[in-house]
């Protein structure tokens, strides 16, 4: 038996009795007798489940090691309180004849302010939710808050929608119609921004699948530069020249990204090259000298030396080509590295007497 039915026979009850006890013979003083109690006993039951979530769920929820469940907890607490009071009210005006004629629109203002309250309630819940990994992310500073934004106000929208799609149902209203009707309008509005819609689902492929975050350095093309935001329509980078590139996040979900966050070491290759006359004695001794150079306990950010060879009898020089690995990937850091085994190497072989290469040319003559 519901509520409805209990709270009728119960008006059957005490009318029979009040009838049969004092003479009235008015309904209406059972009606409201009853409905009125019924009422207070639905503000009973929200105080106890007040109650409730103030010694006994928030309590426990300090004792976590996580703030998220007293967040839920509060946000929660007086929507729950408010849905039991719209229930002692419905009931309350339900069992009142005088408003038999009101009794259709009475109903579907309840159904409507108890789907769309318990949808509000789990909106709330979601937001606590988005504002506890906001406020991880936010730490780190890799994630744009836009995009939690939107991503969070797009969550309680589809909520919100799944709430009147309920209400018409629960009203037996026919859904067929507005169903063909939003089909449609979907489709011409994914016409009509179907370049928006890209960037904007492509900024959702870049949060999730993370190729690159806020602070990365990352090559697109032929660009380079630092990622300083990443928004719902493009992605802004500053280049090593210093201005600002704006590019649409569906080109860089459809392209190849190089990120140099990612890499543990670099990878570091260079040559250079001698003169011709230089003596073999000399040139043997040039791996030598360069490995002497790049030497991880010399060099701060030397991870390894990997090889040092003769490589090549160029058109003007001797080539030597020389890899090693650095173990950062600061590109400043690298530069820097790079800089000093230059200087060493020019110190190096000017006491040795050799002789870095340049373009000549030497032209015989026939009288």
């Amino acid at each position: 038996m519901d509520i409805s039915q209990f709270s009728a026979n119960l008006i059957d009850w005490f009318y029979n009795w009040l009838n049969a006890t004092f003479g009235i013979t008015d309904r209406l003083y059972a009606e409201v007798i009853i409905s009125t109690l019924i009422f207070i006993g639905f503000i009973i039951l929200g105080w106890i489940i007040v109650q409730v979530f103030e010694h006994y769920f928030l309590r426990w929820a300090k004792k976590t090691k996580t703030k998220l469940d007293d967040e839920i907890l509060k946000n929660v607490k007086k929507p729950i309180y408010i849905l039991v009071i719209f229930f002692g009210i419905f009931f309350l005006l339900e069992n009142l004849s005088i408003l038999d004629q009101y009794q259709d629109i009475l109903r579907i203002v309840f159904v409507f302010l108890q789907v769309f309250l318990v949808a509000f309630i789990i909106t709330r819940i979601i937001n606590v939710f988005f504002a506890w990994y906001a406020d991880r992310r936010a730490r780190k500073k890799d994630i744009s808050q836009h995009i939690l934004f939107v991503f969070k106000a797009v969550i309680n929208a589809i909520i919100y929608v799944i709430a009147l799609f309920a209400i018409l149902a629960i009203l037996n209203i026919d859904l067929s119609g507005i169903a063909l009707g939003g089909a449609v309008t979907a489709v011409v509005i994914g016409f009509a921004l179907q370049s928006v819609l890209s960037d904007f689902f492509s900024a959702f492929s870049i949060y999730f699948d993370r190729p690159f975050e806020i602070g990365d350095f990352i090559v697109v093309g032929e660009y380079a530069g630092t990622v300083k935001k990443i928004g719902m329509k493009s992605t802004r980078v500053e280049l090593l020249q210093g201005e600002e590139l704006v590019l649409p996040n569906k080109e860089l979900t459809s392209t190849s990204v190089r990120n140099f966050k990612k890499m543990n070491k670099r990878r570091i290759t260079f040559t250079f090259g001698v003169t011709y006359d230089t003596p073999l004695k000399k040139l043997k001794k040039i791996p030598d000298i360069i490995k002497n150079i790049i030497d991880p306990d010399k060099l701060e950010y030397i991870n390894k030396i990997d090889r040092v060879h003769f490589i090549k009898f160029a058109d003007f020089s001797l080539n030597f080509e020389v890899v090693y690995y650095l173990k950062t990937k600061d590109y400043n850091k690298y530069m820097d590295t790079q800089q000093e085994i230059n200087f060493a190497i020019k110190e190096a072989f000017e006491k040795e007497g050799i002789e870095m290469a340049f373009p000549t040319q030497t032209i015989f003559l026939e009288k």
